[in-house]
This record gives C-alpha cells, sequence and structure tokens, in this order.
C-alpha cells in the first residue's frame, strides 16, 4: 500500500533507516525550495530546513516506543525553543512542515513524508500567486523634516489628498538642538509610480529639508 510503514514489529533494519534518511533529506531540500519561493531567507535557514526532517525522524528512530526516552527528548526540544528567536509566520510553518515530514519519515512513511511535500509545495505556490494578485499597495513610512517656524499641524494635508489614500502623524521629534522638527507619517498611497511627484511636492513646502520615505519596520506577520 501507498501509505504502508517500512518498518515492521517493533524493531527496524539499517537499510530502511538508511533510506528513509535519503528521503528525510530530499524532502528538506523540497522544503527549502519552497519556502524561497517569492521570499526572502537566508542561507543558514535554508540549511535548517534541510537538516531538520532528518534529525526528527533520527530522534523518532531512537525513541522508538521508550516513553522515557520521549519525554528526555521532549524537555531537550523545550530548551532549544526557548534560545531560539521568533520568526515570522511563513518561517514557522516550514519548520512545523520540516518536522512532520521528519515525524513520517521515522515512523517509516516515506511516500506520506512526499505527499505532504508535494501538497504543501502546491499550495504555497497557488496561495502565493493569488495573495500577490490580490494585494493593494503596503503601507509605507515617511518622515520629514521641516524647519521650527513652520507649523507642522496640517501643513501637508492637501498634497496627500491627492497622492495617498491615507496619511497619519505618528510621531513628531526635534532634531539639530531644537531648530527642526522631523514628522513621521504612516501613509498608503493612491500611486507608487507618482512618489516622486509627492516628494517634489513635499520638498517644495519644506524647504528642501531631508525627506525619507521606505517600508514600514516591523510589519512582517508573526504566528
Amino acid at each position: 500500500m501507498l501509505l504502508d510503514s517500512l518498518f515492521t514489529g517493533t524493531g527496524f533494519d539499517a537499510g530502511g533507516y538508511v533510506l528513509c534518511l535519503g528521503a528525510s533529506a530530499v524532502c528538506g531540500v523540497l522544503l527549502a525550495l519552497i519556502h524561497s519561493y517569492r521570499n526572502r531567507a537566508t542561507n543558514h535557514f535554508r540549511m535548517s530546513l534541510i537538516l531538520l526532517p532528518m534529525l526528527v525522524q533520527t530522534v523518532i528512530v531512537v525513541v522508538n516506543g521508550n516513553i522515557g526516552t520521549g519525554v528526555a527528548v521532549a524537555g531537550a526540544f523545550s530548551l532549544i525553543r526557548f534560545r531560539s528567536m521568533q520568526g515570522n509566520s511563513r518561517e514557522i510553518t516550514s519548520v512545523f512542515a520540516a518536522m512532520a515530514v521528519g515525524l513520517a519519515d521515522g515512523m517509516g512513511y516515506v511516500s506520506l513524508g512526499f505527499l505532504t511535500v508535494a501538497a504543501v509545495g502546491v499550495l504555497t505556490v497557488l496561495l502565493e500567486n493569488f495573495f500577490a494578485a490580490h494585494e493593494g499597495a503596503k503601507p509605507k513610512d515617511l518622515r520629514i523634516t521641516i524647519p521650527e517656524s513652520l507649523d507642522y499641524y496640517g501643513v501637508f494635508d492637501d498634497i496627500f489628498r491627492i497622492y495617498t489614500k491615507k496619511a497619519e502623524l505618528v510621531r513628531v521629534k526635534t532634531t539639530n538642538m531644537g531648530s527642526l522638527y522631523e514628522l513621521e507619517y504612516h501613509i498608503l498611497e493612491t500611486d507608487e509610480s507618482k512618489e516622486k511627484e509627492m516628494i517634489d511636492s513635499l520638498r517644495v513646502r519644506n524647504g528642501n529639508l531631508n525627506i525619507v520615505c521606505g517600508q514600514m519596520k516591523g510589519t512582517e506577520d508573526q504566528l
């Protein structure tokens, strides 16, 4: 049967273990490629995704029904969790997928592991393309420096009405020994192709002082 385990009885043989180890490595490589689809990832994280199914599979084989060993392994994994940094939702999902594949291969269900990778890959490609096609403009962080003589309240409202759907003043900070103000806005642009026009209009209003416009920090989804 397709989903039958390679291991029979309570033990396992070296040949079956090596076969499952190779399957875990292949699944890890595929998961690393899937995670990299339309997503930035470091080489260290890709390497972790490749090795994780192999390590989880080995742990499952070693435990092999031993409750005491299973509890010890669970405690070790808990310590590792508190020594790791929190990732975004895509990274956490990929880690769980790698662990699921490792668990399946550790029980000898190699076909189930490959089936899981295939399902994750197909759904990832479909959902990424779907959300990319329906994703609107992303909010941006806009910082404008103005002289202290300029009243900042509502000074750029007429420009924002032309170029943005939403503009919210979130912070005011004095700079240069109090001779300048730095205004921080969260904006949602109407048309990103007209960003230069907007900045040029703001430069005329603020006396050609510094203007910084970029992606908002801390906008990655957390799970």
